[in-house]
């Protein structure tokens, strides 16, 4: 199983995209990892929450084969330990889908429409981080599950 993070925008902080490239070199010997970053929308200010909300959403639909497990990264979403979450990726990985895509929205979150064809809803926290921030909290606990599935020293209870 591959898994794909699937983001709107980039990030542009040499120190995130440092620490998240590290990360990812890391993870590569666990599981096939991606980054798909969607381009954030073009002249925004004139569109409504709502408009920008459904342009993105069909942006993100778009880049979705199919056959992928979805799983957003939401406020409101299941909240997990470390060692949960590394329990949740084993039975997803165990699913037989081919890609597992995790998927962080626009600054307003997701349309309806994406939340429709998700399959799931994961929370970092309920606290609200920046987009670069997600993408490192995230890579790195998926780095996390990967090592306690493998009994390696990284986590410590």
């Amino acid at each position: 199983m591959k898994v794909v993070l699937l983001t709107v925008g980039k990030t542009n902080d040499a120190n995130f995209i440092k620490a998240i490239s590290e990360y990812q070199k890391r993870l590569k010997f666990y599981i096939p990892f991606e980054i798909i970053e969607l381009p954030e929308l073009k002249n925004n200010r004139n569109l409504s929450e709502a408009q920008q909300k459904q342009q993105e959403g069909a942006s993100i639909i778009a880049s979705l084969d199919a056959s992928d497990a979805v799983v957003l990264l939401d406020d409101k979403g299941a909240e997990y330990t470390s060692v949960q979450f590394s329990q949740y990726m084993q039975r997803a990985m165990a699913s037989g889908s081919k890609r597992l895509v995790f998927v962080v929205g626009g600054p307003y979150g997701f349309s309806q429409a994406v939340y429709d064809r998700a399959n799931g809803k994961v929370s970092l926290s309920r606290m609200t981080f920046s987009h670069q921030m997600v993408r490192l909290v995230f890579v790195e606990q998926l780095y996390r599950a990967m090592t306690i599935l493998r009994g390696e020293p990284y986590h410590h209870e």
